[in-house]
């Protein structure tokens, strides 16, 4: 395991530095390198550029991990379902990612998830027999990608009491046992995207955030201040298109097919206590399963739906009463007690940038479940690179690839990538931060920062109590979120720096107490 360093001390974001960074941007001298789009592959870019020496500005017409990035699962994959469709660059490249994040970049962030799949009487004893051996295979992967023992332990098979243990809400009748199986999972993604930019922050890059790119050229775009109107130009060596699913509409030739990936919330008592997530496989499908994903909030997720969107892309997308339906029931499918919409306490959706590569002409196009998950770097004849494809767990190696393209188009004097070692603020060696004076919870948020979040409590006891009866998040974590995270309204406090947002009836409860810490820090200079 590569050791770990902390990154550079100045990786706080705040009102007040993008104030001063933007002024210095927009009409200013020539960057090397500029940046659309800030969701974990637009921010890894920044870091990657950065890292190399070079001169970065990013922008986002919103804010860190508006789009796409928020809206995951929250798992660091390995690769396990691309090897059972023979995509085995796929399958590999997931599971190094995976290792890097939970070895080297990220183990505040990334932990280790057990997962079991219950082998109810809907299981053939022959379908299970081909998921354990995708298990085995999946440990391969792990063996192959170089990830300790310690880290993801082997899968196994487990007797029925073993399976009621983890998961007592299953259904008894019937039920044969389960298999067990390992995989990375991220506390937060949109924490993720934040430690991101931070890092690259801290590292020289301008991240700016409600800075809308207008127009993209080979020389760098015209932008529009999304607070104030005013409109400018940033001047670039080479630009970057990270804007995910919005790839298409700022650079011409770019044809996104994005798919619907829709989740429930529910509380903790819908399902009782869940020491592992689940894996239900879906009615006439071999290679798909809906997710059960406990949280360290005490939320349940449970998804994925994988569905094509036609017509124009919104902002935030909604989840449909059918996607909501088809959940519910594949979910109900395997336990004792139903759990009912009325269960159903918040909904997301995110839509997946899938490049689409299917012929105009085409009689029928493939389901979106079936288009390529790997990613792809694009250049348009004007010399603007777009990245586009991918998934969260290989945001890093997308990251890479665009900015090497970037260099070689453009002529950038720069390096190799060093982010495969690269840790991002916040990361120690797990015995480093186990030994950390501060909560587990903050710990697993926060990395080696938890103390001084914990401090913002010690010096004003009420910033250690919970912003709302029930939810774990304290007022010291969203005055936090204000000085040194880059969130400027209440929007990025509830639905990105924090989960809050993913429930509407916990969000209007706790929106008043926002309210309140951000006039108070906007009052002392942001």
């Amino acid at each position: 395991m590569t050791p770990l360093s902390g990154p550079a001390p100045a990786a706080s974001l705040s009102a007040v530095r993008r104030a001063r960074e933007l002024t210095g941007s927009v009409g200013g001298p020539v960057v090397d390198v500029l940046v659309v789009g800030l969701g974990a592959t637009g921010a890894g870019a920044a870091l990657d550029a950065a890292a190399r020496g070079l001169s970065v500005v990013a922008v986002d017409a919103h804010d860190l991990a508006f789009g796409t990035s928020r809206f995951s699962s929250k798992l660091i994959h390995g690769g396990l379902r691309y090897l059972a469709s023979g995509r085995l660059d796929v399958a590999h490249e997931s599971a190094v990612e995976r290792g890097v994040l939970m070895e080297r970049t990220a183990p505040h962030l990334v932990q280790a998830q057990p997962f079991v799949l219950p082998l109810t009487p809907l299981v053939s004893r022959g379908q299970a027999a081909l998921a354990r051996a995708g298990f085995r295979a999946g440990d391969t992967l792990r063996l192959a990608a170089r990830t300790a023992r310690a880290t993801l332990p082997p899968p196994r098979r487990l007797s029925v009491v073993e399976t009621r243990h983890l998961a007592p809400a299953l259904r008894r009748d019937g039920l044969r046992g389960g298999l067990l199986s390992w995989d990375g999972r991220l506390t937060d993604d949109a924490r993720l995207v934040t430690a991101l930019a931070r890092t690259a922050a801290a590292r020289g890059a301008r991240i700016l955030t409600r800075v809308r790119a207008l127009e993209l050229t080979s020389t760098g775009a015209r932008v529009r201040d999304e607070l104030t109107g005013e409109e400018g130009e940033i001047r670039a060596r080479a630009v970057i298109n990270a804007s995910g699913v919005w790839a298409g509409g700022l650079v011409d030739g770019v044809r996104i097919r994005p798919s619907r990936g829709t989740h429930l919330v529910l509380r903790p008592e819908s399902l009782g206590p869940l020491t592992a997530g689940l894996h239900i496989p879906i009615p006439g499908e071999s290679n798909r399963f809906v997710l059960v994903l406990p949280q360290e909030d005490g939320r349940v997720y449970v998804g994925l739906t994988d569905e094509p969107v036609d017509g124009d892309v919104p902002d935030v997308p909604e989840a449909p009463e059918t996607d909501i339906g088809f959940l519910l029931d594949v979910l109900c499918s395997v336990l004792h007690l139903p759990v009912h919409r009325a269960d159903v306490v918040g909904a997301f959706a995110g839509l997946r940038p899938l490049l689409d590569t299917t012929a105009e002409h085409a009689d029928a196009a493939p389901r979106t479940a079936d288009l390529s998950r790997r990613h792809a770097v694009l250049t348009s004849p004007e010399g603007v690179i777009t990245v586009v494809g991918g998934k969260l767990t290989t945001y890093r190696r997308m990251a890479e690839d665009a900015v090497d393209a970037a260099v070689r188009v453009r002529g950038l004097a720069a390096g190799p990538s060093p982010t495969a070692s690269l840790p991002l603020v916040g990361a120690a060696p797990p015995h480093v931060l186990a030994a950390l004076p501060a909560p587990r919870r903050l710990v697993r948020l926060y990395g080696t920062e938890a103390p001084a979040v914990q401090a913002l409590a010690a010096r004003d006891p009420r910033l250690g109590e919970p912003v709302l009866p029930g939810y774990p998040v304290t007022g010291a974590e969203l005055l936090w979120a204000l000085r040194h995270e880059g969130a400027l309204d209440e929007e990025d406090v509830l639905d990105r720096r924090t989960r809050i947002g993913l429930v509407p009836a916990d969000r209007a409860r706790a929106l008043d107490a926002v309210r309140t810490l951000l006039d108070g820090a906007l009052s002392q200079g942001g």
